[in-house]
């Protein structure tokens, strides 16, 4: 089981250390655009996204496509953490209420 780990942890570590291309980028900036948007209709958008989003697409554009990879993930996790912020604040208020 340890053995698989470490193959496992090796091809993952591999498989980052291609350069990477513009319709990664798209894609990783898309999968952001998307989660942010969902983060809209909660009303729960965190400013941090956006700037996030928009330092990727910077990079994006300037051909940096790692940089814009990374950026674009981040923008997606914390627009993902906004969505499970309101998600879960709909029903665990309750259990603040003083009674």
């Amino acid at each position: 089981m340890k053995m698989k780990l470490v193959l496992l942890a090796a091809l993952l570590t591999a498989g980052s250390a291609f350069a990477a291309s513009e319709a990664d980028y798209k894609a990783a900036y898309a999968a952001a655009e998307a989660a942010n948007a969902e983060a809209g209709k909660l009303r729960n958008q965190w400013t941090t996204t956006a700037s996030t989003l928009a330092a990727a697409k910077k990079a994006g554009d300037a051909g940096d496509f790692d940089k814009a990879i990374e950026a674009a993930k981040e923008a997606e996790a914390l627009a993902k953490a906004s969505i499970f912020q309101a998600t879960s604040e709909k029903t665990l208020w309750k259990d603040m209420e003083i009674r």
